[in-house]
């Protein structure tokens, strides 16, 4: 009989699992089965699944994700795992920024807050492994608004989880919005169908500049025009489809500032 290559699992992976199932049940927001193993690079829904009903052991990765996307400690449903993190320095593997999740209000009795995390630029670009943003003077984290402030301040999107902030970098698009100010993109835009501000990249580096569609002189399809704000750096064309070229999504609101 060929051996079950499967870790076995102990009754210490089942109490881990419980202490996970409870948490991933307790109502706090998290995407499904199915979007958080694609969002995390565990696999399939089958996977997950395994991993909250004891049928596989938790690793460091799966942990650090599971940490991450619940917005609590390792050491909440895993002491096992957190010991083995603290032995390796604390550092557990790096996984995607938390989507946008809630967050109880400070006000007592008031709705819960909604906190919009940044843009991750680790992984799955060309070269270095890492989005390169020039120029970018720190970075805005996270911003924590009401779910009214959304609404009013943000009709339309294509859904709250594919919100992001992405703080200004460059010179290139002054006035419109100077470095360091922040940008709230949508993740769930990856096409340009009309003219508007777009979060882009080409290889490595990042991009924000208005685009607009303009018919293709030399065949049937149409070209982009690239064009930043500031006149000092001048427009030029992009083919949709230059393999290098993505889309990573539009610009919803800016907010400049102005020093005082």
């Amino acid at each position: 009989m060929a051996e079950n290559k499967r870790s076995k699992i102990t009754d210490e992976h089942r109490a881990e699992a419980a202490r996970l199932k409870a948490l991933w049940d307790d109502g706090r927001p998290h995407k499904t089965q199915a979007e958080f193993g694609e969002h995390y690079g565990l696999g399939n829904q089958a996977n997950v699944g395994h991993y909250l009903n004891g049928r596989s052991a938790l690793n460091a990765k799966a942990a650090a994700a599971f940490a991450a996307e619940l917005q609590c400690k390792v050491s909440d449903f895993s002491p096992r795992v957190a010991g083995e993190l603290a032995m390796l320095g604390g550092s557990a593997p790096a996984v995607p920024a938390p989507a946008p999740h809630e967050a109880p209000s400070e006000t007592q009795g008031a709705p819960a807050d909604l906190v919009i995390t940044e843009f991750d630029t680790g992984g799955g670009m060309d070269t270095t492994g890492r989005l390169l943003l020039d120029d970018q003077p720190g970075i805005i984290k996270s911003w924590r608004v009401s779910h009214d402030w959304l609404r009013l301040n943000v009709p339309s999107h294509t859904g709250i989880r594919n919100l992001c902030i992405v703080t200004g970098f460059g010179p290139s698009m002054r006035p419109m919005f100077n470095p360091g100010d922040p940008l709230l993109v949508d993740t769930g835009v990856k096409t340009v169908t009309h003219e508007g501000v777009y979060f882009f990249r080409v290889g490595d580096e990042g991009y924000i500049k208005m685009i607009q569609r303009v018919p293709d002189p030399h065949g049937d399809g149409v070209m982009l025009n690239i064009i930043s704000k500031n006149p000092d750096y001048p427009p030029y064309p992009m083919s949709p489809k230059n393999p290098h070229f993505e889309v990573l999504g539009k610009v919803l609101t800016v907010w400049r500032s102005e020093q005082y």
